[in-house]
This record gives C-alpha cells, sequence and structure tokens, in this order.
C-alpha cells in the first residue's frame, strides 16, 4: 500500500483512478481494459508529479525526506555492495541497532560502509530507535573507522537520522562525548570517506558521520542542526510556524550545494526515491564509485589535507592550503583573486579616494579650459 504526503492528494486520487482502470474486473463483470485511457491518466500522473515536485518549498522537502516509503540504508546496502559482512559492538557495554556498520565491496574493492536505519516497519523501527543512535552506536563507528584507516580502506556513511537519541541512559552513557569523538575520528582518518544524506540529516546525530571529504545528498533530503519544528518552538514558540523555520535555516540540498556545505546533489526519480527505487540505488552507486576513483591517486597526508581544506573554507570566501614552502605541515590561507582586490582596496581606501579625487579634478579642470 502507497503512502501518500498532504501536497500529493490529486496524485492518489489519480493513481487510485489509474487502478480502476487497469482492472478488468467492473461493476458490471469482465470486461475490456481501456488502453488510451489508462496511456492518458498515466501521462497525467507524470505531469502532475513534475509540476508538485519542481515547486516544492522547504517544509515539503522536509516531508518527502522523512517519507515512510523512502529506501533505507539497509535496502542502499543490499543493492550496492557485495559480500557485505556486519560487525557489531562497541566493545564497551553493547551494539546498537540503529547503526549498520561492516565491510563489503564495491567495483570489487573493498570499503567500510556505515548506515543510520530508521527500520521499514513499525517492528524495525523499534528495533533500530527510529534511527536515534546511542552512544555505542558512535562508539562502533568509531572502532571501525580506526580500523579501516590502519588498513587504508576508504569509508562510505549513509546518514539518515532525526538525530541522536536524548534519552536518559545515552547522556549517562556520554552521548555527548561519543559524537564528539566520532566527528574527531572522522576529520582525522587518512583514508577518503564519503557521506551520502539519504533522508534525514538531523544535528550532530549526522554530523558525527557526515564529517567527510565528500557529502553528498539525494534531491529531497535535508541536513540541518535541528528540526523545523524544533526551529519554530525555540523562536516563535510555535511549531505551526515550521515552514518559515524550514525556509530560514536553508536545509535543502540546492541551498546547501550554494552556501558550500556539500559536495554534490544526486537528482531523485520523478516524485521522490521512493517511486524509484532500483533506479536511485544504481545512481547512488555511480556517485559513490566517482568520488571513489577521484581519491585514488591522493596519497594519506592528501586525502587528510583535502578535507581539512574543504571544512576550514565552510562560511567564507577563501580557503587553507598546504604550502611547498612549508616543511612543518603548517597551513596557509589562500584567497581567490576577486577576494584579494577588495583586501587591498579596502587597506588602502584613503589612498585610492585621493588619487581618485585628484583625477576627477584634473579632468574638470581639462574640460572647463577646453
Amino acid at each position: 500500500m502507497k503512502n501518500y504526503l498532504e501536497f500529493e492528494k490529486e496524485i492518489k486520487l489519480l493513481e487510485t483512478d489509474l487502478e480502476g482502470l487497469k482492472s478488468p474486473f467492473g461493476s458490471e463483470g469482465i470486461s475490456e481494459v481501456n488502453t488510451q485511457k489508462i496511456r492518458k491518466t498515466e501521462e497525467e500522473i507524470n505531469s502532475k508529479l513534475k509540476l508538485t515536485y519542481d515547486n516544492l518549498n522547504s517544509w515539503q522537502k522536509t516531508l518527502v525526506a522523512r517519507h515512510e516509503d523512502r529506501p533505507k540504508a539497509n535496502f542502499y546496502i543490499k543493492k550496492i555492495f557485495s559480500s557485505f559482512t556486519a560487525l557489531s559492538g562497541d566493545r564497551l557495554f553493547s551494539d546498537d541497532q540503529s547503526v549498520i556498520a561492516g565491510f563489503g565491496l564495491i567495483d570489487s574493492k573493498s570499503v567500510l560502509v556505515i548506515g543510520q536505519d530508521k527500520g521499514e516497519d513499525l517492528t524495525t523501527r523499534i528495533e533500530r530507535n527510529f534511527g536515534m543512535m546511542r552512544p555505542e552506536g558512535y562508539r562502533k563507528c568509531i572502532r571501525l573507522m580506526q580500523l579501516a584507516n590502519r588498513f587504508q580502506i576508504p569509508v562510505v556513511s549513509f546518514v539518515d537520522t532525526p538525530g541522536a537519541y536524548p534519552g536518559l541512559g545515552a547522556e549517562q552513557r556520554g552521548q555527548a562525548s561519543a559524537i564528539a569523538t566520532s566527528i574527531e575520528c572522522s576529520m582525522s582518518l587518512n583514508v577518503p570517506n564519503i557521506s551520502i544524506i539519504i533522508g534525514e540529516g538531523g544535528s550532530g546525530g549526522a554530523i558525527a558521520l557526515a564529517s567527510s571529504n565528500k557529502v553528498i545528498m539525494l534531491e529531497n533530503s535535508i541536513y540541518s542542526v535541528i528540526s523545523p519544528e524544533g526551529c519554530a518552538s525555540i523562536l516563535w514558540r510555535d511549531r505551526s510556524k515550521s515552514l518559515q523555520a524550514a525556509e530560514a535555516m536553508k536545509l535543502t540540498a540546492k541551498d546547501l550545494l550554494e552556501l558550500g556545505i556539500i559536495d554534490e546533489v544526486i537528482k531523485e526519480p520523478l516524485g521522490g526515491a521512493h517511486r524509484d527505487k532500483e533506479s536511485i540505488a544504481q545512481d547512488v552507486k555511480v556517485s559513490l564509485i566517482k568520488n571513489l576513483k577521484y581519491y585514488e591517486s591522493f596519497s594519506r597526508e592528501e586525502v587528510y589535507d583535502d578535507r581539512k581544506a574543504k571544512f576550514l573554507k565552510i562560511g567564507r570566501d577563501k580557503g587553507f592550503t598546504q604550502s611547498a614552502k612549508l616543511t612543518d605541515g603548517s597551513f596557509e590561507r589562500k584567497d581567490f583573486f576577486l577576494t584579494k582586490i577588495m583586501r587591498k582596496f579596502d587597506s588602502n581606501r584613503y589612498l585610492y579616494y585621493g588619487f581618485l579625487a585628484v583625477a576627477l579634478t584634473a579632468l574638470i579642470t581639462l574640460f572647463s579650459v577646453a
């Protein structure tokens, strides 16, 4: 049974009509199927889907990212990786079912795969804790990332979580420390790590696994420091203002790509990833292989430097790069050409204003004499 969002009511009616047209059993018994009408209805559905999904606002994209039928990490792992071997436990407390982790093959190359999974039905959602990881889950990921780093195996992460689990037990077992250590571990790896946000990338629970060389988002996924409802509750004391909060937070893939927070957006099939799971899995696989090949020629130091420069560049129009003249491995600032000109002008603006005034005076005098 398909699940529909609030803004898909017209699509739901059309697809209900289509199912009726395809059925040979009508009110008058067996009847001939009207193929022409079926084709016309299918075209109308596709047209309506395109019109709807091309004009989604930020809140509607949030709802699509949370869609019940959206493919989860477990689905991508089964479709993309071969010989996947899951590993469990943090060697301190227990195993966390909300994150799947293990080693597998993609394009005949070994990778460490980490996936936050929300579950497919009520039973698995409860088992997976709705994708909200506990401290032992982050410690499991840290343990395996360190193992992958030791054996020079790239890391691939699938991010899909509303946030880290905020329960009392999780806090008592060091939730904040586990997230911070996971971020530190991700940032300090000397092997490429690639993160794909496949649904909801919420708060520190997502950042803990998305501090990567490449951060990729599916077209209708979201990535934010807090949920729109949480933001609206804090700023306006009114959860109904979630639309305004979502727009202000710039949490969509398109906005984040423009801001330089992420590196790539994978286009979804018409109507969202949940309407063609096989197609989106293939597109994700192609993107992963492409990005893994990009880092094949990088040394371990260059992989680390690439990630460091990427994050230092966020929020500013310049980055940092390692200088060939420096032997201590330190970093120097690298500015863009336009930024250099603007900074030069700003530091000597009074001098330039003086030259401009002299030039204007000379021109006025010249024209007056003429």
